[in-house]
């Protein structure tokens, strides 16, 4: 089941906090969310589908290294962040802290969201695999 967690300003920010199962099923709430936001930021077609397409990747890998206790679900947590000047989403997973899940910088999953977004940062800790991206808003058009 999607819900929204959160959708209030904090800080003069909107923010907008979603959780869906840890599964590929429900990747596309989260595309279609990213593609929504990014458009209030007035960013490109092609700026669009690249955070859309950055956006399904992180979420991959995480699955990826998500830990999924037998017969128990787990969420995928995505934090949306408008800035006047950013758009920042960081994906979040259950992951064992014992093993770093996350793929290494030369990687070409890591190679493609560094492409596609302006920053890109991820961690392993106390048993939570995160990464986040952020996108700068277009100059004048």
């Amino acid at each position: 089941m999607t819900r929204v967690i959160s959708d209030s300003p904090i800080d003069g920010d909107d923010v907008v906090l979603l959780a869906v199962p840890a599964s590929g099923a429900y990747l596309g709430v989260l595309r279609t969310a990213t593609a929504g936001l990014a458009a209030r930021l007035q960013f490109t077609l092609d700026e669009i589908e690249d955070l859309r397409i950055a956006v399904d990747e992180a979420c991959a890998m995480l699955l990826a290294a998500a830990d999924l206790p037998p017969g128990e679900e787990i969420e995928l947590s995505c934090r949306f962040t408008v800035t006047e000047d950013a758009l920042t989403v960081e994906t979040t997973v259950p992951a064992a802290s014992a093993r770093m899940p996350l793929p290494a910088g030369e990687s070409f999953a890591w190679q493609v969201l560094s492409a596609l977004a302006d920053e890109v940062h991820a961690k392993a800790s106390n048993g939570w695999a995160s990464i986040r991206l952020t996108k700068r808003r277009p100059g004048p058009r």
